[in-house]
């Protein structure tokens, strides 16, 4: 039995109800009172961001779902009709269309922010894992989602990446006959494909709950990566990060308009407005453009198969990172070299993005070799080594020191705590 509520309201409809199902006083000792570092920046927001863009997802996939036909001979023109006869129906699918972009602009820079501060070390590493299952949840429902208007990339698109499949031995062949639901791109395919990408959402709600939960029980992380040690760190969530969330979320959506109004297309490709048709290939079939780093890694590895295990690979080595980085200090404030090597690895990734929209061919093919290579050179050699051999800064004794020597307020006590701090050592 979890026991009755320790928090009493005056209003005696919401005691009422609270005493009997008590919703109200979880919700205010998990969000609003919730003990929050006092030095968390804006890089923290996005934890907000996201789960109001999963919300807004959502919602209008719902929307966009009681207009949405799924065969192929009439999913082209039943988008048509959204955009054309339904009633805001332009503004509904360009939101979502256009929100799947943000949502991944979003969990791109949370996933870095997470690299950049530690936030996958002891004692979260579960809670990292957990936000790793949800990339892989929000990349198979974007990916399904992209098939579903069923123009030219939609239709090679799945084409292509579906047949990666056929080179798992022995079962890849079964595995691509199921998902195509025969033996090419069809109408069961398409069926299935708007099947799951309108229940794998909701999966993914379950597992965002899942990793909220995982982060209530060591609490947040913060920018110095020292560890909550007295209630002098904390503040509570309501108000001070709810109004901080608020303006970041704000700005957020103010870029997302400008998008959904004045650019609604520009993250998309122009091929997917004409009509599939298994006929005519388009020149060069690239993905959506989160996906175009991995997209980049699988063709720099000449063999099929060989590719496929890299593209998961570069996925699976996030699950093990934790154990990777054996250094002792979470935040790259205080890991110069290690600040060095996280800024190398966000140009590469941004360069493997580049080159996935490119052709593989020459020059391309080449560079895209080299920075795939120090992608898993970065993970699985960098990493540990800096651990054993990275000089680290001295860490402030507590999060309320850090915080007073920056406000130039407790200048005195920081030095006392970095004097008496023995220095860090990988």
């Amino acid at each position: 039995m979890s026991g009755h509520s320790t928090v009493h309201y005056k209003n005696p409809v919401v005691r009422w109800i609270d005493t009997r199902l008590p919703i109200i006083s979880t919700m205010q000792v998990n969000a609003m009172d919730f003990p929050t570092p006092k030095n968390l920046n804006y890089f923290w927001t996005f934890g907000g961001i996201l789960t109001l863009f999963l919300a807004i997802q959502i919602v209008t996939g719902i929307v966009l779902a009681m207009h949405y036909t799924a065969n192929v001979g009439l999913a082209f023109n039943s988008v048509e009709h959204i955009m054309r006869d339904v009633n805001y129906g332009w503004l509904i699918r360009y939101m979502h269309a256009n929100g799947a972009s943000f949502f991944f602009i979003a969990v791109y820079i949370h996933i870095f922010r997470g690299l950049y501060y530690g936030s996958y070390k002891a004692p979260r590493e579960l809670l990292w894992m957990i936000g790793v299952v949800i990339l892989l949840i929000m990349m198979a429902t974007a990916f399904m989602g992209y098939v579903l208007p069923w123009g030219q990339m939609s239709f090679w698109g799945a084409t292509v990446i579906t047949n990666l499949f056929s080179a798992i031995p022995l079962v890849g062949p079964t595995i691509v006959e199921w998902l195509w639901g025969g033996f090419a791109v069809g109408n069961p395919t398409l069926n299935r494909f708007f099947s799951l990408h309108y229940l794998l959402p909701f999966v993914l709600a379950a597992v965002v709950f899942l990793h909220i939960w995982a982060l209530h029980v060591p609490g947040n992380n913060n920018p110095t990566g020292v560890e909550v040690k007295s209630p002098k760190d904390t503040v509570p969530f309501h108000p001070y990060y709810t109004v901080k969330d608020g303006f970041a979320i704000a700005v957020f959506l103010i870029f997302f308009a400008a998008f959904v109004f004045y650019m609604p297309n520009y993250l998309g490709h122009t091929d997917n407005y004409i009509p599939a048709d298994p006929l005519v290939t388009p020149p060069h079939i690239v993905p959506e453009w989160y996906f175009l780093p991995f997209y980049a890694i699988l063709r720099a590895i000449p063999d099929k198969l060989g590719g496929v295990i890299a593209m998961f690979a570069s996925i699976g080595v996030l699950f093990i990172l934790p154990w990777l980085d054996t250094s002792r200090v979470k935040s790259a404030s205080f890991r110069p070299l290690y600040r060095q090597f996280f800024w190398i690895l966000v140009l590469v990734c941004i360069g493997l993005g580049y080159l996935g929209a490119k052709p593989p061919e020459g020059v391309y093919v080449i560079a895209s070799r080299i920075l795939t290579a120090y992608y898993f050179l970065h993970f699985l050699v960098i990493l540990p080594l800096l651990g054993i051999f990275e000089r680290t800064k001295p860490l402030p004794a507590s999060i309320s020191e850090s915080v007073l020597a920056k406000s130039g307020g407790g200048g005195a006590t920081a030095a006392a705590g970095a004097a008496s701090a023995p220095e860090s050592r990988g």
